[in-house]
This record gives C-alpha cells, sequence and structure tokens, in this order.
C-alpha cells in the first residue's frame, strides 16, 4: 500500500488523456538537469511499475467502452475494428461477402495498402480476426492496438525559442500534435482534419530541433484528441507518409503490445534503409519487452537521469541499443532520451551504417560493451 500512495503522483501524470493539449508550450533545453531527482525518493517494485500502465489502459477502457476494448491479452483496441496489409482483391471481396465492413484503404507507398476492416454485425472482435487469417495466410492481419506515450512527468518547464529549421537533416515525429513554438517542416494528422498540439510530442520535438540544430521535422499527429487516438491503423499510415518524406530517421516515443501489421511496415521500411528509434518504455526493468522498441531493427533508447544512472522505471533486455538523458526539467521518462539518439543519428546522415558509428561513439556505461540496461553505451547531445 506505502509503495503506491507513492507512486500516485505519476499514477495520476501517466491517467492523463494522451491528447490533452497543454497552451504555451515551448522548445526545452537540452540537456536540463533541474528535475528532482525521483530514484532518490520512490520506493518502488518492478510490479508496481508495470501496474502504472496498466492502471492507465484499465481507465482508458473504462472512458471510453464505447469506442475500445482489450484483445485477450488486455491491451487496448479500437472496437471491432481490424487492420491488414498484403489483402488481395479477391481477399477483399470475401471478407465483404462475409459481412465485413471496408472502412477504408489506404496507400503506404511500397508498404501495400492497409485495408481497415469493421467485423460482422453480433461478431466478437477476436472472432473476426481469427476467421479472417483462417481464410487468407497470404495477408497480415492483426487488432488495431493502440499505442502509449512512454514518459512519466508533468508540464514541462525552463524552455527557450531556437532558430527556425533550414536545410538540415529530416527527422520523423510519429506523436501527438506539435505546437507552434516548436520549427518544424510540416504537420500532418491521421486521426482529425488537423493536428492537435499537446504536451508529449511538443516536447520531444523540442528536443529533436534542440538536439539537431536545423533539422527539418515533419511531425505526424496520430492522437488528434479522439479516444482511439495512437491506434496502429494510424501509425502504419504516418509511417508511410514519412517515408515518402524521405524522412531518414523516424522517432517512435509510443509504446504498445506486439502488432503484426505495424511490424509489417516497420521491417519494409528497415529493409529500405529507414532508421527508426524508438523509447523502451516505463513498464520497469523486469517487464515484457515493448513495441516499437522490441521489433528487430529498430534502435530502442532507455533513459538516464543527471548522474547517468538509468531510470528505475526503464524497460530493460535486447532491444536496448543506447541510453540517453530521460529527465529535462519536470519532463521524464525513455519518450524524452529517444529523440537525442534519434537527432544524433540524423546529424550522422549514414542511414543504417549510423547505427554503428553511434555505437563506437557512444559512452559506455555498467558492464563492458554492450549490455542489457544501457546497450552500447550514453549518447550525448553535441
Amino acid at each position: 500500500m506505502t509503495r503506491l500512495v507513492v507512486l500516485l503522483p505519476l499514477v495520476i501524470a501517466l491517467a492523463l488523456p494522451a491528447q490533452a493539449q497543454l497552451p504555451g508550450v515551448g522548445l526545452p533545453q537540452v540537456p536540463s538537469l533541474g528535475a528532482p531527482e525521483l530514484d532518490d525518493v520512490l520506493d518502488t517494485t518492478d510490479a508496481a511499475l508495470a501496474d502504472l500502465r496498466r492502471l492507465r489502459i484499465r481507465e482508458l477502457l473504462r472512458t471510453h467502452r464505447r469506442e475500445l476494448e482489450a484483445d485477450p491479452a488486455g491491451n487496448p483496441i479500437v472496437r471491432r475494428q481490424i487492420i491488414a496489409v498484403g489483402m488481395s482483391e479477391a481477399a477483399i471481396a470475401n471478407a465483404r461477402a462475409a459481412g465485413y465492413q471496408i472502412v477504408s484503404t489506404n496507400e503506404l507507398g511500397e508498404g501495400g495498402v492497409l485495408v481497415t476492416l469493421r467485423a460482422p454485425a453480433g461478431q466478437s472482435t477476436r472472432r473476426a480476426l481469427r476467421r479472417l487469417r483462417e481464410a487468407d495466410s497470404a495477408a497480415v492481419y492483426d487488432f488495431d492496438h493502440l499505442h502509449i506515450e512512454s514518459a512519466a512527468g508533468a508540464i514541462v518547464s525552463g524552455f527557450a525559442q531556437s532558430s527556425a529549421a533550414s536545410a538540415g537533416p529530416r527527422i520523423g515525429l510519429i506523436d501527438s500534435g506539435v505546437g507552434a513554438s516548436v520549427p518544424i517542416a510540416a504537420q500532418r494528422s491521421f486521426v482529425g482534419a488537423a493536428p492537435i498540439p499537446a504536451m508529449h510530442g511538443t516536447t520531444v520535438a523540442g528536443l529533436l530541433s534542440t538536439a539537431a540544430p536545423g533539422a527539418r521535422i515533419y511531425a505526424a499527429d496520430i492522437y488528434g484528441g479522439a479516444p482511439t487516438g495512437g491506434a496502429s491503423s494510424a501509425l502504419a499510415r504516418a509511417l508511410a507518409w514519412l517515408a515518402a518524406e524521405q524522412t531518414g530517421v523516424i522517432n517512435i516515443s509510443l509504446v504498445g503490445p506486439r502488432n503484426r501489421v505495424v511490424e509489417s511496415v516497420i521491417s519494409g521500411l528497415i529493409s529500405r534503409g529507414f532508421v527508426i528509434v524508438a523509447a523502451v518504455g516505463n513498464d520497469g526493468p523486469a517487464a515484457a519487452p515493448l513495441f516499437p522498441a522490441s521489433y528487430p531493427g529498430v534502435v530502442g533508447v532507455t533513459g538516464v537521469d543527471a548522474r547517468h544512472r538509468v531510470l528505475i522505471e526503464a524497460g530493460q533486455g535486447e532491444q536496448v541499443d543506447f541510453a540517453a538523458l530521460g529527465v529535462h526539467g519536470r519532463a521524464r521518462g525513455t519518450s524524452y532520451a529517444a529523440p537525442i539518439v534519434a537527432a544524433r543519428l540524423a546529424t550522422l546522415a549514414n542511414g543504417q551504417r549510423s547505427i554503428a558509428d553511434l555505437a563506437a561513439d557512444a559512452r559506455d556505461l555498467g558492464a563492458d560493451g554492450r549490455d542489457d540496461v544501457y546497450g552500447h553505451g550514453l549518447v550525448e547531445v553535441r
């Protein structure tokens, strides 16, 4: 009980809706070392850290029960919705004949076509997915899972303006909308008519801009103020847009369960030379791997504090490739470490080869060589 009481402020912070708009958010300085060292004051356990995400998911499902439901593992999904890539025209026709509604079809460039389907009336989402997979083994089908920001923190303070974006490297950002105080090249919503700025996306964009001065940031809002914000279908379409905009490095400071469709899209991008950077999440060192950081080829980033100690809430395992500062003002979490690594990779401008270059340059922490806590080591802002 004591641990849960001590963790209550973090629970409240995590329970804030992903689409909440916080006006007046500016550009964070990097690094900012003004935050209290929560590791020194929090009495916590791996179980309690994992409970934070479970509590948020439970509240999300309770609040939006008309739009959302849980998959067999308890992960939030869009109710009665299934997504697919690789469906043939015949498979689409067969699905229609079986009572499925084709909600939308979206071109993913070289990634093919994303088809969003609604389950037949009176049929559960689980059964609808199972039937599609049984009828068509050639395509990839999955639930439309939701992704949640991989950060624990409150309103960020201590911001400063920077120069407008110029002819620097192109960096993609998939998150919430970005506020006007951060210079970006373009912004697009994959949920509503227009992007809705929020604290999380604005802070991550600010860190990208500060760590890579002059970078051209292309921001994809996959939340847009909707209850279904963060859905895999929006994530897949955002990835395709950023690929078309030739953003060589794409930052995703979000976490969710493994999704076959998203994995397929990301795998295709990596094979084409794109670099995907993702936060490993804040469910604690003993938590199961979270995605997209744990997909093969994705650069997983953990967070450290001002003393270069790994954050107590940071995930650990084979998915960790690098560490970076994850405490900026009152913002804390692996979400805020990932953009530092993404910015450094973008400035190296060598595609997949830049990962090896960065590994050679990283400052070794923890055990000698690569380890499951810090990966190849600490990446700092230059």
